[in-house]
């Protein structure tokens, strides 16, 4: 039985992955914040591991937790992550530092970790960043930075471990609607899937599907809805246009 390594494995989109890959016949080890799990509880096709992935001796206790149990880790899932919704002029400096040490510095912290583990299976890296990885979005400069981040970052260690038999791919949702209604703090920072000006939402258990869906047909890189496939080609083929119907839409909402 292959192991899939899951962060914000607790709800939302990590645990409909998680749901899919053991509907597969995988085990899924689970990590999430103390008290993220809920109702969960270990079983035959999972083990749930409490774990701030901001702190690297948390991972990597972690993560030898699940290798001493586990035949082999063959799939890394980075999809713990936060959202930050606020202009720049004014950002709160603490939540913009706050936003890149879960999103990009919390997936870095565990990619060393399973580095060696995923060579020996010959496994490979999921990550999930978002269209704010690679177009701009409004009121979105810290959270796209940070997906940017790990966009960068995962792109670059697929030449890396391309040698050794290791796939990296990236997921890149344009709105997950996990958290819906879900407040935000003062300064901006939330749990994903909470944004009330989300569009072309769609469910954990719809995203998963497409997400899984790719990676059977070996794609590197997997839009997740229809903004998202849009905005890629749009980003890729058209820039200048993408930037103008963003400041279109700003001077909208700001009317």
């Amino acid at each position: 039985m292959k192991t899939a390594v899951i962060t914000g494995g607790g709800g939302g989109l990590g645990r409909a992955l998680a749901t899919d890959l053991q509907a597969r016949g995988w085990f899924c080890a689970l990590i999430d914040l103390p008290g993220g799990f809920g109702a969960l509880q270990p079983g035959a096709q999972q083990s749930l591991h409490p774990c701030d992935v901001t702190d690297p001796a948390q991972v990597a206790q972690a993560v030898a937790a699940i290798r001493a149990a586990r035949p082999s880790l063959d799939l890394a899932i980075y999809n713990a992550g936060v959202t930050l919704i606020a202009p720049f002029a004014g950002m709160d400096a603490a939540a913009h530092r706050r936003a890149f040490e879960i999103n990009y510095w919390g997936a870095v912290h565990l990619a060393a970790e399973l580095l060696a583990d995923l060579r020996a299976a010959r496994g490979t890296h999921l990550a999930i960043t978002s269209v704010a990885g690679f177009a701009p979005l409004k009121h979105r400069t810290a959270y796209a930075a940070s997906k940017h981040a790990m966009t960068g970052f995962f792109t670059s260690l697929r030449s890396e471990e391309a040698a050794h038999g290791v796939r990296v791919a990236l997921a890149a949702p344009s709105f997950v609607a996990t958290n819906p209604g879900a407040a935000y703090a003062a300064n901006g920072l939330g749990r994903p899937g909470a944004a009330p000006d989300g569009i072309d939402a769609m469910t954990p258990a719809q995203a998963a599907a497409v997400i899984l869906r790719g990676l059977d047909r070996g794609r590197d890189f997997i839009p997740v809805g229809r903004v998202a496939a849009l905005s890629w080609w749009l980003q890729r083929l058209a820039p200048g246009l993408y930037a103008r119907q963003m400041v279109k839409r700003m001077a909208r909402e700001s009317a």
